[in-house]
């Protein structure tokens, strides 16, 4: 069963996508969205369940260096549509924001609901296509995009195509990396998609995990040393689960430690237990007399370490060593944990790897499938924007600035190929773009 033929397909309904296709109707082309689930923008909506944080307030340069190694490729992105352009875009729907003490940028009303009606609806009315439960599946033989709905197989020719699929995480949301190995068939080169901003297995005994899974540990300083020898150290807050740690902390440094497991079997991160306070005065405190108190109270009074925190002190030093001043006093101050492994990809707010940046061009189409990047071949007239591009990020609105910024650039990427391509001049659905 063919469908009516779009001069722009767009595939995925979550920001990136929706950017895309509004940039292209703005331009004239007809678009027709395609999206795995009954609505789009369920991601979206998930990520604002607590307060939508649509981007940071943190002025360039130090923005782009959140992106690591993809700093330069994401800024100029950036160059186009950044945090401030972002609440402009957003005030277009009559939605203020406001920057946050930590510098995270919020919607008045913190809700990510009324941002995306309002976003649907002017979709809508300017013309843009809207298919639910479509879930892409790849190419045909002719170049046709596959789609399984609930009445069956459908296909669908298109002139352009933009690809918003997302990465890997949130897979009951839609994004379950799936297009991977259809993308990898066409020659495509893709990085493994891995968890980022995840938590990570320490493997606690069963005593501490019963006890205190999902206690909060903070204020905490952790210390980490990268790839090239350097020592960070970085403040914040975790949360104990059964199996390990995560939370806003861990989630800013889940890059170096994955990336640390992967190079040598485990990371360390070293957590400072009581910031402010110094190891002499703790030797002091910690030497006075119990007179009967426990060890417990004993922490409590004279180091402000108690509960989940004192818990760890047991766990890493054992019933006996806690009992000697100078390695209890260590330990507070810079207590290792060893981290085995990160935590499975779909439990992960986000992910890293995906589409290569090298295997696009400034616009974010894929090159021809057997062509060198350098050479210069004709392009394919699909475009990929997105977290399935091979790009990551902290939390804090950094991830979604740069997911509706590359849906920007892949929209008009799109207007532009559409219209100074040859097929521009003949009927639609001709022929399909496939890689």
């Amino acid at each position: 069963m063919d469908q009516p033929a779009p001069r722009l397909a767009v595939i995925g309904g979550g920001p990136a996508g929706l950017m895309a296709a509004e940039v292209a109707r703005a331009a004239g082309v007809d678009v027709h969205v395609y999206e795995a689930k009954g609505s789009v923008g369920r991601k979206f909506l998930i990520a604002g369940k607590g307060g939508l944080n649509l981007t940071h307030g943190e002025p360039r340069p130090g923005f782009d260096a959140r992106y690591r190694e993809r700093a330069a490729q994401v800024g100029r992105w950036l160059d186009v549509f950044d945090g401030d352009a972002l609440r402009e875009w957003a005030r277009g729907f009559g939605i203020d924001t406001y920057v946050g003490t930590s510098g995270r940028v919020f919607p008045n009303d913190r809700k990510a609901a009324p941002l995306l009606r309002g976003w649907v609806r002017r979709l809508r009315e300017s013309g843009v296509h809207f298919h639910v439960q479509h879930r892409w599946t790849g190419w045909c033989d002719d170049g046709a995009l596959r789609f399984e709905t609930p009445a069956g197989e459908t296909t669908v020719h298109a002139d352009a195509v933009v690809l918003a699929l997302g990465g890997g995480s949130w897979p009951e949301l839609g994004s379950d990396g799936a297009w991977e190995s259809w993308l990898r068939e066409r020659g495509i080169d893709v990085a493994p998609l891995q968890p980022s901003n995840c938590g990570f297995d320490i493997g606690w005994s069963e005593h501490f995990a019963s006890r205190h899974a999902g206690a909060p540990i903070k204020p905490v300083v952790a210390h980490w040393i990268d790839a090239e020898g350097t020592h960070h150290a970085l403040q914040g807050e975790c949360v104990a689960t059964a199996t390990g740690i995560e939370g806003s902390l861990v989630y800013a440094l889940s890059a170096p430690l994955r990336d640390a497991i992967a190079r040598d079997g485990a990371a360390t991160l070293v957590l400072d237990l009581a910031p402010g306070r110094e190891p002499e005065r703790l030797r002091r405190e910690l030497a006075k007399p119990r007179n009967g108190r426990s060890l417990t109270e004993h922490l409590r009074r004279h180091a402000g370490i108690e509960g989940v925190k004192a818990a760890l002190l047991y766990e890493v030093l054992g019933k006996q060593a806690v009992n000697d001043v100078d390695a209890l006093v260590a330990a507070i101050k810079q207590l290792p944990l060893r981290l085995a492994r990160a935590r499975p990809i779909a439990e992960a707010i986000s992910s890293a790897g995906g589409v290569r940046l090298e295997a696009l061009d400034d616009n974010l189409m894929l090159r021809g499938p057997d062509t060198p990047a350098a050479a210069g071949m004709p392009a394919s007239g699909v475009f990929c924007a997105g977290e399935m591009l091979d790009w990551e990020a902290p939390t804090g609105g950094y991830l979604l600035t740069a997911c509706f910024a590359s849906g920007l650039i892949a929209g008009r990427g799109a207007v532009a190929w559409l219209g100074s391509n040859a097929m521009a001049d003949r009927p639609a659905g001709e022929t399909s773009p496939a890689p």
